[in-house]
C-alpha cells in the first residue's frame, strides 16, 4: 500500500489521513495524507505571492512546453493511468483507457490554444473619438485558481481543471474527490516532472470546514466546481466578492425517441449512454420519452440488451458495468428504484444489487412522474422509459424540472428534429445520438440548476484570463 503526501510546497507533514478503498472490493489502496487550515493557508499564499510577482510568471512558450511534455509522458504511462482510475473509480478499464486518452488529448489542445487563441480588438479610427488610436487586446491570469473535482472521471476531470488553469497562467490549488485522489496526485506529479514549478500547482486533501474557508477566501481569483449541485451552489455563495467561479452539476437526462427512429441505430446509444460509468455521469441518459405506439417494445429491446451486458471487476478488460462509487449510493439507488416500482413502475429488468459494491443494469417501464427516479439525478444505472402521444407533450415534459444540460432526439425526420432542438431546454441537443455524447473541445454548461458558466478546454481558459485593452493615440495613425 502506497502512502501519499500533500503537494503543498513548504508545509510540514501531517498526522491525519484518509483510506482510499476500491469501492468493487473494498481493497485499501492507498493513505492519503489530510492537511489543515495552516497548511492550505500556506499553499494558498504561495499561489498569490506567485501571481502578484510578474517577474515570476511562465510565459507561453514555457507553459507549451509543459504541457506538450505532460501530454508524452503521460502517453508513455497510460495503460498505468488507465489501471489506476479504473481501480480507485470503478469505471471499467476499457472506459478508463478512453478516459486516458481524452485526457491525453485536453492537455495537448490546451498547448494548441496557447498556440492559436488570439484575442480580436475593438476597431478604431470609425469616427472623431476613435480617431488616430489604434486598440491592442492582451490576456492575463486571473489569479489562483481553486479546483474542486469530482470522482466519476478522475483524471480527464482533473485536466479540465488544471491544465486550462496553466495554460492561462494561472497558479492552481487542487482539491481532487477523496474517493479518487490518486489520479489527480498522479497528474500533478506528472506535471513538475515535465518541468512545472512546484508552487504552481498543489494538490491536497482537506476537511468540509478547511474546503469552507479556503473558498471564501479574498486571495482567490477563481474557483473551478465538479459536483452536486447542494455544495456548488452553497460554495457560490461562500465566495469572496470578485471571485469569479464555474459549476458543473448534473442533469436528468431527456431523450425523446420519435415513432419513425432507427431502433437498431437508436438502442445501443441507448443502452452506452445510460450504462456508461454505471450511470455515474452528469448527462447520462436517465429518462426515454418514447412513441406510445412503440414505447413497450423499446422498453424491452433495451432490457434485453442490459442483461447482457458485463457486471463485475472494473479492472477486467470483458467488464463493461463496474461498482457504484459508495455503498451507500448503492442503497440509494435500489431505494428509488423500489419506490418507483411500488407506485406502479414495471421494472423489464434488474432492479436488485448483484453484490456489495454493484447494482444490475434496471430498465423501468413508465414510472410515475413524481418518484425519485423521475425528477433527480439518478447517478445508477437505470434508465426509465416513458410513452407519448405528441410531441409537444413529451418536450413538456422533458422540460418540467428545474435541471437543464444536455438533451437527445432519436428521428429521421429533419422537421422533427429541429422542432425538439428548438424547444428543447438544454445546452446542447443532439440528434441521433445519445445524451452522453461529448468531446473536450465543445462548449459543456449546465444551465439552471445544472450549472454556472461553461466548461470545455477553450472556454475553461479563456473564464480563467481576462482581457486588458491597450488603447494607443498617435497623430501619425
Amino acid at each position: 500500500m502506497e502512502t501519499i503526501r500533500h503537494m503543498i510546497v513548504g508545509a510540514p507533514v501531517g498526522d491525519l489521513h484518509l483510506d482510499v478503498h476500491a469501492p468493487f472490493n473494498d481493497q485499501l489502496l492507498s493513505r492519503v495524507e489530510m492537511v489543515d487550515w495552516a497548511s492550505v493557508e500556506r499553499a494558498l499564499d504561495t499561489a498569490r505571492t506567485l501571481f502578484r510577482d510578474r517577474s515570476r510568471w511562465l510565459s507561453p512558450a514555457r507553459r507549451m512546453e509543459i504541457l506538450a511534455t505532460t501530454a508524452v509522458l503521460m502517453e508513455q504511462q497510460a495503460e498505468d493511468l488507465a489501471l489506476v482510475a479504473a481501480r480507485e473509480g470503478g469505471k471499467p478499464l476499457m472506459d478508463s483507457r478512453v478516459e486516458v486518452q481524452r485526457a491525453i488529448d485536453g492537455v495537448k489542445s490546451c498547448v494548441e490554444i496557447l498556440r492559436t487563441d488570439t484575442p480580436v480588438p475593438p476597431p478604431m479610427n470609425l469616427n472623431a473619438a476613435s480617431a488616430q488610436r489604434l486598440a491592442l487586446v492582451t490576456r492575463e491570469p486571473i489569479g489562483p485558481v481553486l479546483a474542486i473535482s469530482a470522482f466519476n472521471h478522475p483524471l480527464n476531470l482533473i485536466v479540465h481543471q488544471v491544465a486550462p488553469a496553466l495554460a492561462a497562467g494561472c497558479p492552481v490549488l487542487v482539491k481532487p474527490a477523496e474517493d479518487t485522489p490518486r489520479s489527480c496526485f498522479r497528474f500533478v506529479s506528472l506535471l513538475r516532472e515535465a518541468g512545472l514549478p512546484e508552487e504552481w500547482c498543489q494538490a491536497f486533501l482537506c476537511d468540509k470546514q478547511v474546503t469552507g474557508r479556503l473558498v471564501e477566501d479574498a486571495r482567490l481569483g477563481f474557483l473551478s466546481f465538479i459536483g452536486s449541485a447542494a455544495v456548488g451552489w452553497m460554495l457560490r455563495a461562500k465566495l469572496a466578492p470578485g471571485t469569479r467561479c464555474a459549476l458543473e452539476h448534473g442533469g436528468v437526462a431527456p431523450v425523446i425517441v420519435a415513432p419513425d427512429a432507427d431502433l437498431q441505430d437508436t438502442l445501443p446509444r441507448l443502452i452506452k449512454g445510460g450504462f456508461y460509468h454505471a450511470g455515474q455521469v452528469c448527462v447520462s441518459v436517465q429518462r426515454i420519452f418514447a412513441h406510445e405506439s412503440m414505447a413497450f417494445s423499446l422498453s424491452e429491446s433495451l432490457a434485453q440488451q442490459a442483461r447482457c451486458l458485463v457486471v463485475g471487476d472494473p479492472t477486467q478488460p470483458e467488464t463493461e458495468i463496474g461498482p457504484l462509487i459508495r455503498k451507500k449510493e448503492l442503497q440509494r439507488v435500489h431505494e428509488w428504484v423500489t419506490e418507483a416500482i411500488n407506485g406502479g413502475a414495471m421494472c423489464l429488468t434488474g432492479g436488485t444489487p448483484v453484490s456489495s459494491s454493484c447494482y444490475a443494469p434496471t430498465v423501468l417501464f413508465n414510472p410515475p412522474q413524481k418518484a425519485q427516479v423521475s425528477t433527480r439525478e439518478i447517478f445508477g444505472p437505470v434508465v426509465c422509459v416513458y410513452p407519448y402521444g405528441e410531441l409537444d407533450e413529451a418536450i413538456a415534459r422533458a422540460n418540467s424540472l428545474p435541471f437543464a444540460f444536455q438533451a437527445a432526439v432519436f428521428t429521421r425526420q429533419l422537421d422533427v428534429a429541429m422542432q425538439a432542438s428548438r424547444t428543447l431546454d438544454a445546452s446542447a441537443v443532439m440528434i441521433n445520438d445519445h445524451t452522453a455524447f461529448r468531446v473536450d473541445w465543445m462548449p459543456f454548461a449546465g444551465l439552471r440548476q445544472s450549472g454556472l458558466g461553461v466548461g470545455g478546454i477553450l472556454h475553461t481558459f479563456r473564464e480563467m484570463q481576462i482581457e486588458k485593452m491597450i488603447v494607443i493615440r498617435s497623430p501619425k495613425l
